[in-house]
């Protein structure tokens, strides 16, 4: 498949490459960001998926061999939202016992101010790192050639230099590694792209619900959440 080129699950526009057969492939998987591309393709509210089976299927509909799973995400405090912490702590959890490597960084807080209003403040997580681990850890696994297909979860484009460094080893050690960019889609997906200079991978709704986690680790928090995670 050429740089840039489209798979959609459940279509007809590309098959796996003969290539491609018995290729190693490592996982990399941005949880914030594969849920909000699931929630806008799918309108699934809370992070469903189960990377196991998801790496495992786009894997095995490409022709290639997983060889390593990798998760990456943010989390909250137990005093700032109990209810997602717990919800993380549960899943990822699981995830470690299903051979995934889980990297969780604490979720950073600032106050944002209400628009409209003269000194009203919320309280505004965002991740700090991931996108920064995720790079250096696919450039990892390049040197030290664990695998020729780096298969990334994200449509984050902060990405793009991991992916010519990765390239650039490729070249210089004569490895020719490939790197693909997987994420949910349907007509309304408003990001078509994946990261540029990989090989864009479009999962279909009937591609990622075979993939749905079938423990709901909502179950083990309370309160109700306030917000998205």
């Amino acid at each position: 498949m050429a740089s840039g080129g489209v798979t959609i699950f459940g279509g007809s526009m590309s098959s796996p490459h003969p290539q491609s057969l018995g290729s190693r492939a490592i996982a990399f998987f941005d949880g914030q960001n594969l849920f909000h591309c699931a929630m806008e393709a799918f309108g699934y509210t809370y992070p469903n998926y189960d990377v196991h089976a998801l790496a495992t299927t786009v894997c095995k509909a490409q022709g290639w061999v997983l060889a390593e799973t990798r998760f990456y995400t943010g989390v909250p405090s137990a005093e700032e939202d109990p209810f997602w912490h717990n919800f993380w702590n549960a899943k990822l959890a699981q995830m470690g016992r299903m051979m995934t490597v889980v990297f969780r960084r604490p979720l950073r807080y600032s106050e944002i101010k209400i628009p409209g209003t003269k000194d009203q403040y919320v309280k505004k997580a965002r991740e700090k790192g991931i996108d920064v681990r995720i790079a250096l850890d696919m450039v990892r696994a390049a040197r030290e050639a664990r695998g020729n297909i780096l298969l990334v979860f994200s449509q984050d484009q902060d990405l793009t230099e991991a992916v010519d460094e990765v390239k650039q080893i490729s070249r210089a050690n004569r490895l020719n590694i490939r790197i693909a960019s997987a994420f949910p889609y349907s007509v309304t997906t408003k990001n078509e792209r994946g990261i540029e200079k990989t090989d864009w991978i479009k999962i279909d709704k009937q591609t990622y619900d075979a993939c749905i986690d079938p423990t709901d680790y909502r179950t083990y928090s309370a309160p109700p959440p306030p917000t998205l995670r």
